[in-house]
């Protein structure tokens, strides 16, 4: 388990870029193999759908058997019709596998727009390998695709296929909504005598199975829509919002058995990672080393997490079972490198030498993914839960959650590097996370940060000429999520890299800007803010109307978000709770004084608040605001307030000081 999702992807949900790296012009034959299932769903009406739809699926069919091992098989069988030229990214047939799910038989065919019938022949599929992330070293994940020819608008792709499913699992999930509408769709659990199952619902009313009798169960839908999310400003996640129901199986002298609740999947965890947690003399050397003459929780606590965020490398290796299981704690620190669920567990063996407790958290890193009504083992990522001592308290600790025994624990992502300790990146904010503790294992919500730990400041003292130029000295501080680019940059690129971040940062609101003098402070300090300063000069800033001179008093920086101005049906995502204030001064060029301010703004909507002020002190116009959100995501019913403040701010960072001559 990585920052990407273990779960295999097929058809529909398919990486469709990594598809297509591999593939040829297509080899395929006319034939009159077609199967009849495919022709049946060919022929069948569509319902009503949106003008815009790509494609559609008319049928996906999957049945999972498992036999009186637990082992288990998939068969899948789909039916693609393409609708529109975007939708040919949809149509190639790809299954994911690793060496613990084998692919047994792959088969695909097409029907182009005008009938003509195609086979695609085994010698015709393509194996390949996902481009790999950043700090990615070894996975076997592969995928085989097939690229039939017809794959335009009218034209028809179907496959079949069989597969092992991982065999150290007792749950599956059928996937029942995604990126395309589906008008035919079911799925059909068998089951060895002696065996039961418990079914869980994600972002869907459960429904009960079809009983086919002798341990046969099948679940049908029709005419499921898209979760369209394309043209969807600040959206959540299409897997936060997609149905799908997940199936526990238990039975005799099953292996890895799972009651299908969260305390069953910790447990089942715990027997995954239990004997990877433990310290070698070298970890307990170097956790004593590190944590020499500090005595108070926090200190040990931030100098080991200090230790896996910067000398411990994000790298992954990975096979089989090694998408979930950590590698031994003495084997990453003798590596010094791992991926999430390494590096929490090295955490929590070295923590575990100088005195403190640390559980492993199973998290999703796209919000709302995990809910917490639906036990699974859905999350793609592994952080840490460190236990905090009964009556410790600290003004440090941010990130703090109590569980359901009692007990108090600050989540920590030893994985993001420039996360100031004892707070939790944004994305994970508000997240539900399975607390892995055996058999108190238990689901809880990761809490969502106060706006004053992730923070902008801008100030700056300016000179305004006569003829609209703009000159002086700016500082930025940040600090948080806030600072996070920022620090990576001027850790990580080179001179001219970090010039081109500053620019960028004025450029947006500043034409024929020019940014000198640049001086960083707290680069690597995660616990100060991230200071920046330079010199800037800006021609045209103002502009002349007649005698008058137009001035901008919000020189530059923004706090408007992204909005449309359409109905909304699905939650809104904010992404981060912040608190940003700006203060600007404008020295007048000599001559000039002010005809007109604008008004002041003020305004709070309980998620957020906004508030400006326009002064003439002096010769010098004096400009403040205030900018908080409190947070990270709304539900639709909330979108009005949120178009009607956004264009308060709007409004505001457009006003204008207007200047006249003496």
């Amino acid at each position: 388990m990585h920052r990407a999702s273990r779960r295999l992807f097929v058809g529909h949900f398919t990486a469709k870029a990594a598809v297509v790296l591999v593939l040829s012009p297509a080899l395929a034959w006319a034939s009159n193999s077609v199967p009849d299932w495919v022709r049946t769903a060919a022929q069948q009406p569509l319902p009503h759908l949106p003008e815009s739809t790509k494609a559609v699926v008319l049928l996906d069919d999957e049945t999972y058997t498992v036999d009186a091992k637990g082992q288990a098989v998939i068969h899948e069988r789909e039916v693609i019709k393409i609708l529109r030229p975007q939708g040919r990214d949809y149509a190639y047939p790809v299954v994911w596998f690793d060496k613990d799910s084998k692919i047994v038989s792959l088969h695909a065919w097409s029907i182009d727009p005008t009938g003509h019938e195609y086979v695609v022949k085994d010698s015709e599929m393509r194996e390949g390998s996902p481009p790999g992330e950043g700090g990615e070293l070894y996975n076997d994940i592969r995928f085989k695709v097939a690229d039939p020819p017809g794959r335009d608008p009218g034209g028809i792709v179907a496959y079949e296929y069989e597969q092992h499913a991982r065999p150290y699992v007792a749950e599956t999930s059928w996937d029942f909504q995604g990126e395309l509408p589906i008008v035919s769709q079911s799925f059909t659990l068998e089951l060895p005598a002696g065996f039961s199952y418990t079914t869980s619902w994600a972002h869907h009313d459960k429904m009960d199975a079809i009983d086919l009798e002798h341990q046969r169960y099948r679940w049908e839908m029709n005419n499921e829509p898209a979760i369209d999310l394309e043209h969807v400003p600040m959206h959540p996640s299409s897997r936060s919002l997609a149905g799908r129901m997940t199936i526990h199986y238990a039975g005799p002298g099953l292996s890895f058995p799972e009651d299908g609740t969260w305390k069953g999947i910790g447990e089942w965890y715990t027997t995954l990672s239990r004997d990877r947690l433990a310290a070698s003399p070298e970890i307990s050397a170097k956790a004593a080393e590190i944590t020499a003459g500090k005595t108070d929780f926090y200190d040990k606590s931030e100098a080991i997490a200090d230790f896996l965020q910067k000398q411990v490398r994000y790298f992954v290796v990975e096979m089989g079972v090694g998408g979930w299981q950590p590698h031994y704690a003495a084997d990453i620190f003798r590596g010094k490198y791992g991926d999430c669920k390494d590096k929490a567990t090295l955490l929590s063996a070295m923590l575990s030498t100088v005195g403190i407790h640390s559980d492993l958290l199973l998290v999703d890193t796209r919000r709302g993914v995990i809910d917490p009504a639906a036990p699974s083992i859905h999350g793609n990522h592994m952080i840490a839960a460190i236990e905090i001592p009964k009556g410790y308290n600290s003004a440090k600790l941010h990130s703090v959650v109590t569980a359901g025994n009692g007990k108090r624990y600050l989540i920590f992502d030893p994985t993001w590097e420039l996360t100031p300790f004892g707070q939790i990146e944004d994305n994970l904010q508000g997240s539900y996370a399975l607390l892995v503790e055996g058999a108190d294992s238990q689901i809880v919500q990761i809490p969502v940060l106060n706006p004053d730990l992730n923070t902008v400041h801008r100030s700056a003292t300016l000179q305004l000429a006569a003829d609209g130029s703009l000159k002086g000295n700016v500082k930025v501080s940040r600090f948080g999520d806030l600072a996070e680019d920022g620090r990576y940059i001027f850790l990580h690129e080179d001179a001219t890299k970090q010039q081109e971040y500053i620019d960028r940062s004025v450029a947006h609101d500043l034409m024929a800007a020019s940014v000198t003098g640049l001086k960083i402070e707290n680069v690597a300090a995660l616990d100060k803010d991230l200071t920046t300063s330079f010199d800037l000069s800006a021609d045209h800033f103002a502009n002349s109307v007649g005698p008058l001179i137009m001035v901008r008093p919000r020189v530059f920086g923004s706090y408007t978000l992204p909005i449309d101005h359409k109905s909304r049906k699905v939650a809104i995502d904010l992404h981060q709770t912040m608190e940003g204030t700006d203060s600007f001064d404008i020295q007048l060029p000599d001559g000039y004084t002010v005809d007109e301010l604008p008004d002041p703004v003020k305004a709070d909507v309980g998620f957020a608040s906004y508030e400006s002020s326009t002064k003439l002190e002096g010769h010098t116009i004096h400009y403040t605001r205030t900018f908080t959100l409190r947070q990270v995501s709304l539900p639709p019913d909330k979108y009005a307030d949120l178009q009607r403040f956004v264009g308060l701010i709007a409004a505001d960072e457009d006003s204008r000081v207007v200047l006249k001559h003496n």
